[in-house]
């Protein structure tokens, strides 16, 4: 997230710059899954985090946008990650992400009501990560979920929306974070999302998609929250990732042979840490963070 003033001017800094806060989560918890969060300099990550939070509790994507419930996730797993969450007021924190749940128990992405079970999942998992869930309508926010569910067990973005893996995601780890995983078909969707693997090893998001890296998070760690996770081979699911490194300049990108980005290197990282590749810290699958940081925070065992 720290970068000297001069690459912050660059080409690609400026289209990049609306989501500055998740490329930091991203950069950042990759460094920690390798044991090289030790190279950032604690202060001055904090401080620009910091900078981010606007005066309604939430967080922008950079200093002085507006405020969005996913940015603010990604900010309070920073701080997490460093152990530094009680630099916020996280009364005010919750206060701003609770305060986005609708009638319906859904949740909208900002104050222009923009509704998606991605919402829901960010908002669960940010305000269990404060230890502040009873900020929210936590029956009403389970049952929206599961209005969401498909037939073929899958979830969509809303009611009638198509089964995506990244939705799947959100909703399974949503409802594995409040304890309502019994209230789906693990067979069911277990099948589905086995069905994702190719004959690359790789998975994709939905049927007759290419595989991408970044699905090695969204559909294997849904697999290990339904413990289905035996029923894809995660030998060729890892030859495919460790395919998609630049051998030369490092990174990780979404295919093989394409160019490497700080999204698909992280997604490419966590799925090794998913399929306990040596040297690869774990990480927890449905708080997406390392295994050790949600005990300090969730648990309070300190490591």
């Amino acid at each position: 997230m720290a970068m000297p003033s001069q690459e912050k001017d660059s080409y690609e800094s400026v289209l990049m710059e609306h989501i500055r806060m998740n490329g930091a989560y991203w950069g950042l918890t990759t460094l920690d899954l390798l044991g090289r969060l030790d190279t950032v300099d604690v202060n001055e990550v904090v401080s620009e985090v910091l900078q981010c939070q606007h005066e309604s509790g939430g967080f922008g994507g950079n200093v002085g946008h507006d405020p969005h419930i996913h940015y603010t996730l990604s900010a309070v797993q920073i701080l997490a990650l460093f152990d530094k969450v009680d630099v916020l007021d996280v009364e005010k924190v919750a206060d701003y992400v609770a305060g986005l749940q609708n009638e319906d128990g859904s949740f909208s992405g900002d104050m222009w009501g923009e509704v998606d079970t991605r919402f829901s999942y960010i908002a669960i998992c940010c305000l269990a990560l404060l230890h502040l869930l009873d900020k929210i309508n936590v029956e009403k926010a389970v049952d929206y979920i599961l209005s969401c569910k498909n037939h073929d067990g899958g979830f969509g973005c809303t009611p009638g929306g198509e089964s995506h893996a990244g939705q799947i995601f959100c909703c399974v780890g949503a409802l594995a974070i409040t304890g309502s995983l019994h209230r789906i078909d693990k067979d069911l969707l277990g099948w589905w999302l086995c069905e994702r693997q190719v004959k690359s090893g790789g998975l994709n998001g939905r049927p007759e998609k290419l595989p991408d890296v970044c699905y090695s998070w969204w559909v294997l760690s849904s697999l290990i929250m339904i413990d289905r996770v035996h029923w894809i081979n995660k030998e060729k699911l890892a030859k495919f990732i460790l395919d998609c490194q630049d051998i030369e300049n490092g990174g990780i990108s979404d295919r093989p042979d394409d160019a490497c980005d700080a999204y698909h290197t992280y997604f490419g990282v966590a799925g090794l840490s998913l399929l306990e590749y040596p040297g690869v810290k774990a990480i927890d699958p449905a708080y997406a963070l390392p295994v050790d940081v949600v005990n300090r925070i969730i648990l309070g065992i300190k490591g």
